[in-house]
């Protein structure tokens, strides 16, 4: 497994490119736009979900399925989701090939399976699932009604990136039903919070937590909240959002609910989603030249072990210490691989390794095993030690802990360096130039200026931030009274 990454100083987006595919993550497939995610890649993806899958039913969360397909007359219902989400639609109209007359090796679509109704390929599930909700939905009994999926969707992007951007990308979408507003606002809140701690303590990525403006809302929402995080190239990347839905979608589908008073309303509604997206954001968060860097949380693997060994009697001697150290390391909840492959040299499997970002990675030669010791070696630091036989299972608990803590106190070092307040437009460009990061600058809240800035800078606003303080001043771009700081990036 050959490193010969280009260096992220050279061409961040390359880099990004040959270590997703050299790091056997994903690559690209037949279908243009859309990717394989390779085993590594998707073990990844599996503890990621776990973990979320984890928090969500500790929230009262339960897990649902519903189909790939939405008939347009029900994508249509809700006028703005579906006119955001329009562009970028794939549609079935028909359900059968056939052969072509004219060459018996090729098929055709057959014109008499036209489709009644033509169905989209869902790029967000809202409408499948409110149009399901209007049976479930009856009486105050039936709510809050707190349903999430695991699933796939297609959004026909143009110009894609493993991971960061495909066609057909995989996700989880919760969708909810409350009796109140008040009720809804708060699930939105909590799930906006859920996101933001799996991403700080799972995944060492620090985050702001905040809410979009009008225009950066999702399409059909009345509140998006989300979670921002910083790339090492100085832009942002969206890492979760949160939509509080108002009764749009339960008015689009006639979703009512009989209250305890015996009133008939319509339900509040929530959605909230994180997508592969975040496997993007763990790799330009933490890895580096020599390939990825992964939080032990994450990992796969969390420690390899590589024997460094001639011929049979060395390795079976090896051998011995290292599946003792295995049991004892799965039994702490360490996942531990003994890689004794003999069709790879020790420098090879280390290369591997390394490039894969397993965090620590433990060589036992004939000299350790005189002297009673291993050597450890740290990926995110690249530092090695010797360790007593007999304290290498405390040294390595504590040193995972360890990684885990130090990677997202870098990152958060590196977000919190990468945060510049501006007061005027040349030191908004300036900026953006030069040295990239979040923005905090005045904005005087309208969309014009908030598109002009854009066209100008190719910066959006990312959030405003809840933290935010008010505080008065003039806008960035137009000098108009503003009330508070918001973040602009330019982002992924």
């Amino acid at each position: 497994m050959s490193k010969n990454l280009t260096k992220r100083s050279e061409d961040y987006s390359k880099w990004y490119n040959e270590l997703v595919v050299k790091a056997d993550l994903a690559e690209n497939s037949a279908v243009r736009g859309c990717m394989v995610i390779k085993p590594y890649g998707y073990a990844i993806w599996e503890k990621m979900q776990a973990e979320l899958d984890r928090k969500f039913k500790e929230t009262g969360h339960q897990n649902a399925y519903f189909p790939l397909f939405v008939p347009k007359s029900l994508f249509e219902a809700e006028e703005k989701n579906a006119e955001g989400f329009a562009k970028e639609c794939a549609v079935v109209t028909h359900y059968r090939l056939k052969t072509d007359p004219e060459d018996a090796s090729k098929l055709i679509v057959d014109p008499n399976a036209k489709l009644e109704e033509e169905l989209i390929v869902r790029p967000t599930s809202e409408a499948i699932i409110w149009n399901t909700y209007k049976g479930w939905i009856q009486s105050y009994r039936d709510l809050p009604l707190l349903i999430n999926q695991w699933a796939n969707v297609v959004r026909w992007e143009m110009r894609t990136r493993l991971f960061l951007r495909t066609a057909e990308f995989l996700w989880q979408e919760g969708h909810t039903a409350h009796s109140t507003r008040n009720e809804a606002i708060a699930e939105t809140e909590q799930m906006n919070n859920v996101y933001a701690d799996f991403a700080e303590n799972f995944m060492a990525i620090p985050v702001i937590k905040g809410r979009k403006t009008e225009s950066e809302r999702f399409a059909g929402a009345e509140d998006t909240y989300c979670i921002e995080a910083l790339m090492q190239d100085g832009k942002a990347l969206q890492a979760g959002t949160s939509h509080f839905l108002g009764q749009n979608f339960a008015k689009a589908f006639d979703v009512k609910f009989t209250s305890k008073e015996g009133k008939q309303d319509y339900v509040w509604a929530t959605s909230w989603g994180v997508s592969t997206r975040l496997m993007g954001a763990l790799i330009m968060t933490h890895s580096d030249d020599n390939g990825l860097v992964l939080p032990p949380n994450l990992a796969p693997i969390q420690v390899v072990i590589v024997p460094i060994y001639k011929g049979e009697d060395q390795l079976h001697q090896i051998s011995e210490v290292a599946n003792e150290l295995v049991v004892d390391l799965r039994a702490r909840g360490i996942s531990v691989k003994f890689d004794n492959r003999d069709t790879h040299r020790p420098g090879a499997k280390f290369a591997q390794y390394e490039l894969q970002g397993v965090p620590l990675r433990v060589a036992i030669g004939p000299k350790d095993l005189e002297k009673g010791t291993v050597e450890l070696a740290r990926r995110d630091t690249l530092s090695k030690q010797f360790v007593a036989k007999d304290q290498v299972v405390e040294t390595i608990d504590s040193l995972l802990k360890e990684i885990q803590d130090s990677l997202h106190k870098k990152a958060t070092d590196f977000r919190d360096d990468h945060i510049t307040e501006v007061n005027t437009f040349e030191e908004f460009k300036e900026v953006l130039e030069n040295k990239g990061g979040f923005i905090s600058a005045h904005w005087d809240g309208t969309e014009e200026t908030e598109q002009k800035i854009k066209e100008l800078t190719k910066a959006t606003i990312r959030c405003i931030p809840f933290d935010a303080k008010e505080e008065k001043g003039n806008c960035v771009y137009t000098g108009n009274p503003s009330e508070i700081r918001v973040l602009f990036a330019k982002a992924y």
